[in-house]
């Protein structure tokens, strides 16, 4: 049986060491995009060593920067084929601001694991400090794996968040490049379903497509730059779902609302009708 809740829910994934340079930092906001205007101040932020900021998304690669091979799904009571596997979710919360380069440890566990019917939901979270303890960021994401439901789990409760019912205070576009998904990959997700077009039609889709925390890292950026300024500094938190493949080349749409010590976010893509990218996003600001 490929997923056994009894086995995986609670389960010790171990504790993970590791470390990141500027340079890493710089390669990640460049694969997002970053220093599109290089002249741009805000954009030196992101693209110059020079009062380098970190992203918080950051925190969704840089336990992984080192790794050169796909991934595989297998943990405790969990075994999935990669083709049958998508990002269903991921949040991130900075417990300070993230240090430009630094050492940390990463101690993970499967939170739990939901039967949606004709797919399974994998969630895990990693718990980030520096080596003395320090809290770094928290972590969690989920996966949802396609026809790996009906195992007798329970399915869960909805939290969806939806925008207010008016215009929201921010719309801004913002374009991806052909060559993003190569680009972001070498942030260490290797999955070939972002590179191999043969790969990619054997999961179900006609090309690669973009990384879904490729996506999530962008549009946390698009809301930072025309929200906050720029001001990473700010974001406490960032959390979204993936509501639908993005292809490299592609114009995300966001849209931003204001709620309070908080901004609701949506993102679509241009190209194809405003066909949903993420959905119940929310960026939590001091």
């Amino acid at each position: 049986m490929p997923i056994d809740p009894d086995v995986a829910i609670g389960a010790d994934l171990g504790e993970t060491t590791f470390s990141w340079t500027a340079g890493d930092v710089l390669l990640y906001h460049l694969a997002l995009g970053a220093g599109a205007d290089p002249l741009d101040p805000r954009e030196l932020r992101y693209a110059y060593e020079r009062d380098l900021r970190v992203l918080p998304t950051f925190a969704t690669v840089a336990p992984h920067l080192r790794v050169f091979e796909p991934p595989a799904v297998s943990f405790p009571g969990v075994e999935v084929d990669l083709a049958k596997v998508v990002h269903g979710s991921q949040t991130v919360t900075v417990h300070r601001p993230l240090p430009v380069e630094g050492k940390a440890v990463a101690r993970s566990r499967i939170a739990d694991v939901l039967d949606k019917g004709k797919a399974a939901v994998v969630i895990q979270e990693s718990e980030v400090t520096e080596p003395d303890g320090s809290p770094l960021w928290t972590t969690r994401s989920s996966i949802f794996a396609r026809g790996e439901g009906g195992f007798g789990g329970r399915r869960g409760s909805s939290d969806r968040v939806a925008p207010p019912d008016r215009a929201p205070d921010v719309v801004v576009d913002t374009p991806t490049l052909p060559q993003q998904a190569l680009l972001y990959r070498l942030c260490g997700d290797r999955n070939p379903l972002h590179a191999d077009p043969e790969f990619a039609r054997a999961a179900g889709f006609d090309v690669p497509i973009l990384h879904g925390l490729c996506t999530y890292g962008i549009v946390a950026k698009a809301v930072t730059d025309a929200v906050l300024d720029a001001d990473v500094t700010r974001v406490r938190s960032w959390s979204a779902k993936f509501a639908g493949i993005v292809l490299p080349g592609e114009t995300l749409r966001t849209r931003v609302w204001r709620d309070g010590g908080r901004l609701l976010v949506t993102a679509s893509v241009v190209e194809r009708g405003e066909a949903p990218a993420l959905s119940d996003a929310v960026l939590d600001v001091s």
